[in-house]
């Protein structure tokens, strides 16, 4: 069994606030994640047959679309998932060589690879399955946080952030530390009524979600007013709108 250090009192709690209202599901998250760790601190993160019909491999980042509410009142929620950092993780206190460990100094989750023995007990015990088997080597790898990149001084300081979060198009993730309450992501979480994911798992996650907003609603003359327009006129505006592409 490994443990978990015990975090200092006001110390760093880093981690990611993600935005499902303004992510598009558009995977530069997950794409630019591959790219920087796959000659990071991880790497290299394989892949088998990525261009087949079942692709695998090693993503750190992955995002799942869903479809939410039904008729005029649905919409597709886009879910990016990694590993969240929790702050009471079961995948460190499963394993048993001490591979997996949790660092005090800024809370972040991580595999010492020369100590995994590839037994995936860290993976089972992952209720978020955030753990990723490379089958290579043979071993457990996850998000970092991209330590190599938010550590670096060679770099500029607004790009000291991980991969994923420089990549993103419409801003929907942010970074920052969620143990200070005065920080930039604990204030948008704050604000936004950001949540944190299956509570009830007791693993504390680090990470937060910030909750699609509710769309307004047209006033009802307006919804009135297009379903009675002419068939002639709706059938001239789709054929101005087919012939201006």
């Amino acid at each position: 069994m490994t443990s978990i250090p015990a975090p200092a009192p006001g110390g760093k709690k880093l981690g990611l606030v993600i935005d499902l209202d303004t992510c598009v599901g558009c995977h530069a998250c997950a794409v630019n994640c591959k790219e920087w760790n796959t000659s990071g601190h991880m790497a290299p993160l394989p892949d088998f047959d990525p261009y087949g019909a079942h692709p695998e491999g090693v993503w750190f980042n992955r995002v799942h679309s869903y479809e939410a509410g039904a008729g005029a009142d649905g919409r597709t929620v886009h879910f990016p998932r990694s590993c969240l950092h929790c702050e009471d993780p079961p995948c460190v206190t499963v394993c048993p060589t001490g591979a997996s460990f949790k660092r005090a100094e800024d809370g972040i989750v991580l595999v010492n690879a020369d100590l995994c023995i590839g037994c995936k007990l860290c993976s089972w015990a992952c209720p978020y399955g955030a753990r990723e088997f490379d089958e290579d080597a043979g071993v457990m790898k996850k998000c970092t946080l991209c330590i190599d990149r938010i550590y670096n001084e060679t770099l500029p300081e607004t790009e000291r952030v991980p991969a994923c979060v420089s990549t993103c198009p419409t801003h929907a993730r942010h970074f920052g530390d969620l143990g200070d309450p005065e920080s930039d992501v604990s204030r948008l979480v704050a604000s936004r009524g950001g949540y944190a994911l299956m509570p009830e798992q007791g693993c504390k996650p680090v990470n937060r979600y910030l909750p699609p907003r509710e769309r307004p609603t047209p006033p009802a003359p307006a919804r009135r007013a297009a379903n009675e327009a002419p068939i002639a006129s709706r059938l001239l505006a789709w054929a101005d709108r087919v012939l201006s592409r």
